[in-house]
């Protein structure tokens, strides 16, 4: 985790703005990212690796989706699945990925290359990875608009050099000719993430985009993600394995464990009404929530060998004889935008046996929630674009 003192998001922005979908904006429209079934497999000497089993989830234009569990649950091969940037072999790919309304999985791979980077930009988990060290930054920058548009090399690198400036690198065109590490870790990801806007997508893939960086230059790369929304109106897809992040940014959440989806919904759903044991473990592990923070005992399962059933039952304090046989429950509606995969759902069981009181959860404070960036949790209140980690 971020090391936040609270998971609770404050009200960055009114609850009633127009970039924050609930369920009855969403009626009547098109998702702009549709994926069902999706299924990632890696054959290995050991067996075959089932990174994703099955996962489906969907994303609405201007919206953001964050996949949350724990390092292993198989969120990033999600998101690289979603334009086949697994690699196969040994990786094979099922499932349907639908974006805009078009198949991705019926493209060819010239085909996808004029999506993947274009219309869907990537920010990868390491940025000290993403850049080449031998190319300036600049170079890099201006290279992804040449690939994804039409610009000249001038018209690519006076692009280049707005999007350097758009994303809060100080002097840009100064620093257009300077390689990777004359810059900062913050400054780093800041040029990743221009990299990724260079055709501006419509939506964009971020995993785990403040890992390794310091609380401060944390919270700066999540209201530039959040400024860059609202300015360019492009959906975020988040991977991320810190419920505070999810906090802070997320209009909606999918818990991923072992390859599987064990809850989605709302955001305010998710943190004010876990009904997944595994969700409620997590919010547990949170720091600062008034109560003992305590881990999740036991380990994720081997991905060559799960169990039957539900695969969180051998970790679960809840656990039947029921979660432990044929196949992982499916998802029970518990509420509008909200789903739970656990027997405890399927109308034979009493789920509050799980839930307790709701009052021991943590909860939104004066109607704030997701979608924007909490004032009080990580970021400045006059945070400007002049990072101290960047001078």
């Amino acid at each position: 985790m971020s090391g936040n003192d609270s998971a609770t998001p404050d009200a960055a922005r009114d609850a009633t703005s127009d970039a924050t979908l609930d369920a009855t904006d969403r009626e009547g429209r098109n998702p702009l990212l549709s994926v069902r079934d999706l299924r990632v497999r890696f054959r290995t000497e050991e067996g075959v690796v089932r990174a994703v089993d099955g996962v489906s989830f969907d994303v609405y234009p201007g919206e953001t989706v964050c996949l949350v569990g724990e390092s292993g649950s198989g969120k990033t091969v999600t998101g690289e699945a979603i334009t086949r940037l697994v690699k196969s072999p040994p990786g094979e790919i099922e499932g349907e990925v639908v974006f805009d309304g078009q198949n991705l999985s019926d493209l060819s791979e010239k085909q996808l290359r004029k999506i993947r980077g274009g219309r869907i930009g990537h920010i990868f988990q390491n940025p000290q990875n993403a850049l080449n060290p031998v190319y300036t930054v600049g170079w890099q920058v201006a290279e992804a608009v040449r690939l994804h548009t039409d610009a000249s090399r001038k018209e690519a690198r006076e692009r280049a050099i707005d999007l350097l400036d758009q994303v809060g690198i100080p002097e840009a065109a100064a620093r257009y000719g300077d390689y990777p590490h004359e810059f900062s870790g913050g400054q780093k990801q800041r040029v990743v993430v221009a990299q990724a806007l260079a055709a501006n997508p419509d939506l964009l893939i971020a995993d785990e985009p403040t890992t390794a960086l310091d609380v401060t230059i944390q919270a700066q790369i999540l209201r530039l993600l959040a400024d860059l929304r609202e300015e360019f109106g492009m959906a975020v897809l988040l991977v991320t394995h810190d419920l505070s992040v999810v906090a802070e940014v997320a209009d909606r959440v999918v818990v991923v464990y072992a390859g599987k989806v064990m809850e989605s919904g709302d955001v305010y759903n998710i943190f004010e009404d876990p009904a997944h044991p595994y969700t409620r473990a997590l919010l547990d592990c949170l720091p600062g929530r008034g109560g003992e923070t305590r881990g999740i005992p036991g380990r994720l399962p081997d991905p060559t060998n799960p169990p039957d059933g539900c695969r969180f039952h051998p970790r679960c304090p809840h656990a039947l004889p029921e979660c432990r046989e044929g196949a992982q429950p499916p998802l029970y509606e518990v509420a509008d935008d909200h789903e739970v995969s656990c027997v405890y759902y399927d109308g034979s069981h009493d789920p509050t046996a799980i839930t307790g009181e709701a009052s021991s959860r943590p909860s939104f404070p004066d109607g704030g929630g997701g979608g924007g960036v909490s004032d009080r949790a990580n970021v400045r209140p006059d945070d400007s674009r002049e990072d101290e980690d960047d001078e």
